[in-house]
């Protein structure tokens, strides 16, 4: 109704200003017609007379629209009424379905406890059953509820530790056949590209004379000759019925071979005194010490090798002259340094330092003679005075397992040193120490529970262990063989490697009669 009032009102308003526009114009024309001779009053009274009549026309224009709008509102109105009303009516029955959805519920829980005590009332009767059940079945077993649980545990244990066995021994085969597989395609291939000479370990220096008189002159009257030939060099000189030929005995080997070429330059002189004996006895100890530099020198140029002491060198061109096992020393020092930088190669590390470990290995070697101890920890010491990189220096003192490898290059030096004094004919042992080792090898695989027998075969390369089959499992033969392979790496030192077999066999023996 106000919209329809305020509709009214606007169109009215705009008839009154349309009405004053139009009298405003009636006015400018009147001035126009007064200037053209027409009297104002006329005027004034015609411009009336219309304005009025706009007004009249402006009034019942607004009633008109005032009264469509006030027929138009009412009707909303009457749609609204009619919407709410509706809108009531579903609000009610709505309200009364959810009331009856309250009511099934209500309902339904009462169920549900119902059911409730009925569930609990059966767990209770169920518990009481399985007491009776497990009470009557122990009874019958004659075992309680912890025995029998103790014993399905220690089953499960032993079924899971056979399973977890079973899948050990498969990774360990696995990768013992790939390790296996490359280890020989890299020793293989670094092998194959070093030859090397072997000579003969021996304490002894043989010198063959022109005739036997020669002997008469080294001895000397009343053997002052022979007696100051052993003072100056320092070695025992063996004169005996071998026809044309003297021996030199001493386990220097340096002195050995100065006392060598004394002899042999006293021989090609003829005189024979103890004038002669000190002149040719520092003639050839120049040349040894020459010769001892020269090697040194061979040594670093055949490896490859710059920037090492002096006196490095020279305790490398010593061990020329010291053999280990009948292998040169300075011949396996270079031999080794070949094979660790092609195993380096292979593994994709860098050769240069791994070289110098392996070629500086053995140093200590050349003063065993002179210093106690270890020849591993004598040249880790030397190098680290010499101001070696650690990692030589570490590399040189763990070759032995003196001490634990911590690094790469040290296991490398290992392998190195095994392959150089491993491969046929690079080395000889003594019967006593061969026959020793032999005993030890069966010694420590005898030390393990249910071993009955062990055989050292192949010269050591390979230990068979017969055990006892009641008391030693399939699975517990791979477990032993492991842990003789342990022992014997704890315990000895050996080039190469040793295979540990256990063998596990079950004979039924019975009689007819």
């Amino acid at each position: 109704m106000s919209n329809a009032v305020a509709i009214g009102l606007s169109v009215l308003g705009v008839a009154i200003g349309l009405g004053f526009g139009y009298l405003i114009a009636r006015l400018a024309i009147a001035r126009r017609r007064e200037r053209d001779g027409i009297s104002a009053e006329d005027m004034v009274a015609s411009a009336r007379v219309d304005a009025q009549r706009i007004l009249n026309t402006a009034e019942e224009e607004g009633r008109a629209k005032a009264d469509t709008y006030r027929e138009r509102e009412e009707e909303a109105l009457a749609h609204r009424k009619l919407e709410l009303s509706n809108l009531e009516s579903r609000l009610t029955q709505r309200e009364e379905t959810l009331e009856q959805r309250a009511s099934n519920l209500a309902q339904r829980e009462q169920i549900l406890i119902d059911r409730e005590d009925e569930l609990t009332t059966s767990r209770g009767d169920l518990e009481h059953l399985k007491e009776e059940a497990r009470y009557r079945l122990e009874q019958i077993s004659g075992i309680d509820v912890a025995a029998a649980k103790d014993e399905m545990l220690a089953q499960v244990e032993d079924e899971a530790r056979r399973e977890a066995m079973i899948v050990v021994r498969d990774l360990e085969i696995k990768a013992r056949e790939e390790a296996d597989r490359r280890a020989r395609r890299i020793l293989a291939t670094a092998i194959q590209r070093l030859s090397a000479e072997v000579v003969t370990e021996s304490t002894v220096s043989v010198i063959q004379l022109p005739s036997d008189e020669m002997k008469g002159r080294i001895i000397g009257r009343e053997g002052r000759n022979i007696r100051h030939l052993e003072s100056v060099t320092g070695t025992n000189l063996i004169v005996d019925d071998t026809p044309e030929a003297v021996s030199i005995s001493s386990f220097d080997p340096v002195r050995r071979e100065i006392a060598r070429i004394t002899v042999e330059k006293l021989v090609t002189d003829g005189r024979i005194h103890p004038a002669s004996i000190e002149e040719s006895h520092e003639k050839a100890k120049a040349e040894v010490e020459q010769s001892i530099r020269d090697a040194g020198e061979w040594a670093l140029v055949e490896v490859g090798i710059s920037r090492v002491n002096p006196e490095l060198i020279t305790l490398m061109g010593r061990l020329k002259y010291r053999t280990s096992y009948g292998q040169n020393v300075l011949n396996h020092l270079v031999e080794t340094a070949h094979i660790a930088s092609m195993l380096a190669s292979e593994l994709g590390i860098d050769p240069a330092p791994v070289k110098r470990a392996a070629l500086l290995h053995d140093i200590g070697k050349a003063v065993t003679h002179e210093v106690e101890g270890s020849h591993a920890l004598i040249g880790a010491e030397i190098a680290r005075r010499f101001d070696e990189d650690p990692a030589v220096v570490h590399g040189i003192e763990a070759h032995h397992n003196e001490v634990e490898p911590r690094t790469v290059l040290a296991v490398i030096v290992q392998a190195a040193d095994a392959v150089s004094a491993a491969r046929p004919g690079a080395r000889r042992e003594t019967l006593e120490g061969y026959v020793k080792r032999l005993e030890r090898l069966e010694s420590i695989a005898m030390e393990f529970s249910g071993v009955e027998d062990v055989f050292a075969l192949q010269a050591g390369r390979e230990v068979r262990v017969m055990v006892d089959p009641g008391a030693v499992s399939d699975l517990h033969a791979r477990e032993l063989s492991r842990a003789i392979s342990r022992k014997l790496e704890e315990d000895l030192q050996y080039p190469g490697q040793i295979q540990v077999t256990v063998i596990r066999e079950f004979r039924a023996t019975d009689y007819a009669r």
